[in-house]
């Protein structure tokens, strides 16, 4: 893989820990600025639905822009977002800054996307999205456990200075690493935007853009609420809470590195193994997390699971998106950020049930069996099968 490959996974590794650090920093952010816990939360809100309007919005402003000025650009406003966080004494202008961090991220994840897939040959996009998305599960293994950290021994603001000091050297790599012009799709042969926004009018990207989303929602919805199950019905104390979430990590990095080398060759493949395992997977860690044993293992296999499958997914949204060259990246960052935004929503809502603490598991066990009903008679969209025959 091109080494500008790594070069825009570290600036993703970044922007990564930044979304999900937040988890462990609200008590102290409340207090601080005097605010109440929930108040504080409403930052973790503003970053998703940022990240959600942002990607297509920024994606049609840079359009127009050579990719490596765009990607710095928006790397750049993303660190600047994250300094004047750091020094912010109101919540307002906090939340502020998470605005302008999540519509950066989108903008920067929108042609880094499009960037990657640029990078390689077409019989290897999905390799290239590995890596690109390898950043953002090696955050969850290393830099969302270390912002906590960081953030007990040396407060929030902290983490927020160590999140601006990780994309200088990402910056760098890109002015150095990121070829100067447009790429393949010039000021002059890249498509109208008007003819670029028409592609989401067609039914195979409306699919395989609606499938990424549920796996994505199923993933996040479970993910969200793993701290209770781990510490009320494991039975386990507060630092096994940290060693599930980096086992997740862990199992998203080996699963999202195995799905790259899968996808450009046989999606069918990953999507008929891991979608059934997935799908069993949910509802079994809910049934047995009261067997720590059982529990950290399944969450590990989860985690893999989760996106090797959801990888695959966007790299199907990539592919089916190929006459929108510029906008592409950020229909994928869609489909990633609403299920990220929608599953942690439906899954709260089922902790006032019978189910408890098991309830966000069977709920992601459901959205993983929607997406598979809904694939089923499309099989030949989501592996990539171009029979004329099969044509929506």
């Amino acid at each position: 893989m091109p080494l500008p490959l790594y070069v825009l996974a570290l600036a993703v590794f970044a922007m990564g820990t930044s979304e999900f650090m937040l988890a462990g920093l609200l008590p102290d952010i409340s207090l601080d600025l005097g605010v109440t816990v929930g108040t504080a939360g409403s930052l973790t809100s503003a970053y998703a639905i940022g990240m959600i309007v942002g990607a297509p919005l920024a994606a049609a402003a840079a359009r127009d822009r050579p990719r490596r000025p765009a990607l710095l650009g928006f790397l750049l406003a993303f660190a600047a977002a994250h300094a004047v966080g750091a020094v912010s004494t109101s919540f307002a202008l906090l939340f502020l800054t998470r605005v302008v961090a999540a519509l950066a991220n989108a903008g920067f994840l929108a042609v880094a996307l499009t960037t990657a897939a640029a990078l390689v040959p077409p019989g290897r996009k999905g390799r290239a999205l590995a890596v690109l998305l390898s950043g953002t599960t090696l955050a969850t293994i290393a830099g969302v456990p270390g912002g906590a950290v960081l953030g007990a021994e040396a407060g929030w603001r902290a983490t927020f200075w160590a999140v601006t000091a990780l994309c200088l050297p990402a910056a760098a790599g890109i002015l150095m690493g990121i070829p100067a012009g447009q790429g393949a799709h010039g000021a002059t042969g890249k498509p109208a935007l008007r003819t670029e926004l028409a592609q989401l009018t067609r039914p195979r990207l409306i699919l395989v853009t609606l499938l990424g989303a549920l796996v994505n929602a199923g993933t996040f919805g479970g993910l969200t609420f793993l701290a209770p199950v781990v510490t009320d019905t494991a039975g386990l104390g507060e630092l096994w809470v940290s060693v599930a979430l980096m086992l997740f990590g862990a199992g998203s990095f080996v699963g999202v590195t195995a799905a790259g080398r899968l996808s450009d060759r046989n999606p069918g493949r990953v999507v008929a193994v891991a979608g059934p395992l997935l799908l069993v997977g949910w509802p079994a860690l809910a049934v047995l997390a009261h067997e720590p044993a059982v529990l950290l293992p399944l969450v590990f296999a989860q985690g893999a699971l989760s996106f090797a499958l959801g990888s695959t997914l966007i790299a199907r949204v990539l592919h089916e998106a190929a006459g929108a060259p510029t906008m592409a990246g950020s229909y994928a960052t869609a489909a990633l950020n609403v299920g990220a935004a929608v599953g942690p929503v439906a899954a709260g809502a089922t902790l006032g049930t019978g189910a408890g603490f098991s309830g966000p598991l069977y709920a992601a066990g459901l959205f993983v069996a929607t997406a598979l009903l809904i694939a089923l008679p499309f099989l030949h969209v989501v592996t990539g099968a171009r029979r004329e025959a099969a044509r929506l």
